[in-house]
């Protein structure tokens, strides 16, 4: 690569980075960055706010941590142009969990039984029989994008979906996502898509916490499977384990903030997207 290629960092949006993933957010992405920047990269830095007013500066390479269906769609048309963008627009609307849905059914990947209905919706009694496992909780999460505040992801009794959908309908949510609750231990995973760096811990407890003993070939396995259904390079998400030896997505991400393994991440992130422009990553 020539010295001097140019990387846009598109930071993203604040309202998709509730709580401390604003500071997380923002530091994997200068993390990278500034690796980029000692490869020999010109940087400069952009918001999904201006990527989605229509500013948008000329690069050879994107890191694009947009959620917004509006920045995705000003960075579409760079998918059939010349230069690199990571992830690509279309993989990160595939993130949004009503077509995250619709993308997983049919395959052989583990994921939990999932309605989509608009928020004002009924859902029927068959549909919520089928949805409580006898745990007596049902998972209501907004069926757009990922969360932007706690109250996006909420398990409830059976007998609060409807009331809870409203709660989401009146918060201008159009679409809810009604998801089976799947017990066993939960851990958070990140990876960057051609396996060179993958990363799980016990969900909730950090890096400190014990382990559970699972089956970590096919905890890598679905994650890098979910991955590539769904064009992601750069992601991450969370797994239930029923069983030890099964795994079951529970969701999946474009680029989370990689907290508890940010430089690390960084670096290999940054060494990804150098091998993207010489050409030796597909």
């Amino acid at each position: 690569m020539k010295r001097g290629k140019h990387v846009v960092a598109v930071y993203r949006n604040p309202a998709y980075s509730p709580l401390q993933h604003l500071s997380n957010d923002t530091a994997i992405m200068d993390a990278t960055a500034a690796r980029l920047l000692e490869c020999g990269f010109r940087l400069t830095k952009t918001t999904e706010v201006d990527v989605a007013s229509g500013r948008l500066p000329d690069g050879d390479l994107y890191l694009n941590m947009c959620q917004g269906s509006l920045a995705a769609e000003q960075l579409m048309p760079l998918e059939g142009d010349s230069v690199v963008v990571v992830n690509r627009p279309s993989s990160v609307l595939n993130c949004h969990r009503h077509r995250l849905v619709r993308r997983l059914a049919g395959t052989t990947l583990s994921f939990p039984h999932t309605v989509v209905l608009p928020s004002g919706a009924r859902p029927t009694a068959d549909q919520l029989r089928e949805l409580d496992n006898g745990d007596e909780r049902i998972w209501v999460k907004r069926g757009d994008v990922h969360a932007e505040r706690p109250e996006d992801v909420v398990a409830v009794a059976r007998d609060q979906v409807l009331p809870t959908m409203r709660t989401f309908a009146e918060r201008g949510i159009p679409w809810v996502a009604l998801q089976q609750h799947v017990s066993g231990p939960l851990v958070k995973f990140y990876a960057v898509g051609d396996g060179r760096f993958f990363r799980w811990y016990a969900n909730g407890d950090g890096r400190g916490a014990e382990r559970p003993a699972i089956d970590e070939d096919r905890l890598k396995a679905l994650a890098f499977d979910a991955a590539a259904l769904l064009g992601l390079e750069v992601f991450g998400g969370d797994v239930a384990f029923p069983r030890l030896d099964r795994p079951v997505l529970i969701d999946i991400n474009d680029w989370p903030s990689f907290a508890p393994f940010r430089a690390e991440a960084a670096q290999a992130i940054a060494a990804y997207v150098t091998e993207r422009m010489n050409g030796r990553v597909k």
